[in-house]
């Protein structure tokens, strides 16, 4: 297969396609990344440490299945998920484990044969890029003068994806008949609530393993359309800026991707998208966690975006409250992986804001230890000579400035070297 998506296949089209999707080998390998990614349980109950104890039987009676054409998905479970910052929340579809399994040996077929068609500014869940490449992007526009950014947001993207016009898309490169049922059975699985259960007549569930390959098999004719036309597009999945180099042409740019949107039977959202002159100081836009903020002075400044910090502190608040019983190494050692984990993906924010969110953690911990000692309120004023600075550090609290501080030192003396 590898070998044909090099010198190509006749037509365009690929044959025979299902055989490679239930050979043993596949599926194997897809139960192996679903077991390393566990996960909650589907509508069915079965868990992946349940799945894992029968994985031979049930990996066998799929292979079977499949061959036959018997194979049906369950309708996904559907689970709500808090937006930081909003009252508003976002549906989330999560299969079964069994067709957890199918959809990633699915996909690890239909993925090599749809990224020779990707566009180069498409960033999200393709092999080898992530969201460090497009922001990455986005900077060097930027500094080459795309001052005027169209910030794009489509209403409920995931949700009012036609199925129609997505298997059309797909049907251009796969004319294996079985491959396509499948995926049209995986669309039309349905969700389920509780006890109440219905059809999806469009969308591809966010949760779903297949759905961001979906997601970037609708989106590639927008990318192309953009690249035609000379305008600098940013895509990562459904979040995406174009960025110009005046404000004509970002009107521009946006019309046309309102004419795309329409004719693709998406909407984009009407208080979210606008057009940003990031050559006034003041002004900024949000991508991908980050706010990219002009100052007074002219500089571009890398933010936390406010609803990523939002969820960074409800996190931590759960792990520091007052009436915590453990003791403050045991608290150091629960959320100290959090925040590793967030300076690992926010580590390019200004050095101030790690030092704020630094003092506020701190702020939270002599919270703790003042109550402990029989005081009330928060930790302020003489309780920062009580426990300094140098008592987290003594006992194990991850610095996020200290971290940024550490970094920098070694990629100036990596650079002196």
């Amino acid at each position: 297969m590898l070998e044909t998506l090099e010198r190509g296949v006749k037509g365009g089209k690929w044959f025979s396609l299902i055989d490679k999707v239930y050979q043993e080998k596949t599926l194997a390998i897809g139960w192996g990344k679903v077991k390393s990614n566990a996960g909650s349980c589907g509508v069915d109950g079965v868990t992946v440490k349940r799945f894992e104890r029968e994985s031979q039987e049930r990996l066998q009676a799929v292979n079977a299945q499949l061959k036959e054409g018997d194979y049906r998905p369950l309708p996904a479970r559907r689970k709500w998920l808090a937006k930081p910052g909003s009252k508003e929340k976002r549906p989330l579809g999560i299969p079964a484990v069994c067709d957890r399994v199918v959809q990633t040996a699915a996909k690890m077929v239909m993925e090599p044969i749809f990224e020779q068609e990707f566009a180069p500014q498409s960033y999200g869940f393709r092999p080898e890029l992530g969201c460090k490449d497009a922001l990455r992007r986005v900077e060097e526009l930027l500094k080459s003068g795309h001052w005027h950014v169209v910030d794009i947001d489509i209403k409920k993207f995931f949700d009012t994806i036609p199925h129609d016009l997505l298997m059309k898309l797909v049907e251009e490169r796969i004319a294996d008949g079985r491959l396509l049922e499948l995926v049209e059975k995986f669309l039309k699985a349905g969700v389920m609530e509780g006890m109440d259960q219905w059809d999806t007549e469009e969308g591809t569930p966010q949760g779903g393993v297949i759905s961001p390959l979906l997601a970037n098999i609708y989106l590639n004719p927008l990318d192309w359309l953009m690249l035609s036309q000379g305008i600098q597009l940013v895509r990562y999945a459904d979040d995406m800026v174009a960025m110009c180099r005046d404000e004509e042409s970002a009107r521009t740019a946006l019309e046309e991707i309102g004419r795309w949107m329409g004719e693709s039977k998406l909407t984009l959202h009407p208080d979210k998208t606008r057009v940003v002159d990031m050559t006034e100081g003041g002004n900024h836009f949000d991508f991908l966690g980050y706010r990219f903020w002009r100052s007074r002075k002219g500089g571009i400044a890398r933010l936390v975006r406010p609803k990523s910090m939002k969820k960074l502190k409800e996190g931590l608040k759960r792990l520091t409250k007052r009436n915590n019983g453990h003791c403050m190494e045991a608290i150091a050692k629960k959320i100290n992986p959090v925040l590793k984990g967030w300076y690992g993906y926010f580590k390019h924010a200004s050095a101030t804001t790690l030092g704020k969110l630094d003092g506020w953690l701190r702020g939270r911990l002599r919270g703790i230890l003042r109550k402990r000692s029989g005081r009330k309120g928060r930790g302020r004023g003489i309780d920062h000579h009580r426990w300094p600075n140098r008592y987290f550090d003594a006992i194990g609290v991850y610095c996020l400035k200290y971290a940024k501080r550490m970094e920098m030192t070694s990629l100036r003396n990596g650079a002196n070297c």
